[in-house]
């Protein structure tokens, strides 16, 4: 390919906090540059099992502020993974460039807010009858490996019956950072004092509190 192509995986709200460990476990195992968590911060590294180390983390108060960042400066396709009447299918790989894939909460699939920033949808084709729907972290898992496979992703090196894992990048000391803006955060208490209303604590979270692009988004 002429351009080097990255993938990105968008979290917005997912129901069980925990599973944003285990999607992050899945993101670097298939190249994800980034990942993007949109509205409550007390999500869990639970399941990750270290692989936050090397994953690149930015949050948004707003799907709106996230999908400015997204088309704006990373120049990518936003994909919704849903079972949409025009949705099709992710194994006939229908990407173009560098793609932002947003999922869906596990009980209720991508909202009509959710939708309405992507630019396309795939589904995961399915071929026994015993479940209508799959997890979230297994979903991503799929999606993600197939378009690892499309990219052209370099395959990591094996040592046994293991692939060697890299080495933790330096200056993170816990893997597990906010990178927003300054003009996010700006944005953020905008949006706050404009709507009389705490945007975190809206979004489920108990503990209200404000970005300031140093804090830690998870807790263990």
């Amino acid at each position: 390919m002429a351009a080097a192509v990255e993938s990105v995986v968008v979290v917005h709200n997912v129901a069980k906090r925990h599973n944003v460990g285990t999607l992050a476990r899945s993101a670097t195992a298939f190249g994800v540059a980034e990942v993007v968590v949109v509205g409550r911060r007390d999500v869990s590294a639970f399941g990750s099992h270290g692989a936050t180390s090397h994953l690149r983390f930015r949050h948004f108060a707003s799907l709106a502020l996230a999908r400015a960042y997204l088309k704006d400066e990373r120049g990518c396709d936003i994909c919704g993974v849903e079972i949409t009447e025009d949705a099709q299918p992710v194994t006939a790989h229908p990407f173009r460039r560098s793609t932002a894939f947003l999922f869906g909460n596990e009980g209720t699939g991508l909202s009509q807010k959710e939708c309405e920033i992507c630019d396309f949808f795939v589904y995961i084709p399915q071929y026994g009858g015993g479940t209508a729907s799959l997890n979230v972290t297994v979903a991503a898992s799929i999606v993600l490996h197939h378009f690892a496979v499309w990219a052209g992703f370099p395959e990591r090196g094996r040592e046994g019956n293991k692939f060697i894992v890299a080495d933790r990048p330096q200056g993170h000391s816990r893997g597990l950072y906010c990178t927003d803006s300054i003009e996010a955060v700006i944005e953020e208490r905008k949006m706050r004092k404009e709507n009389a209303c705490d945007i975190l604590e809206e979004n489920g979270s108990s503990h209200p509190q404000e970005s300031n692009g140093l804090d830690l988004m998870f807790t263990d």
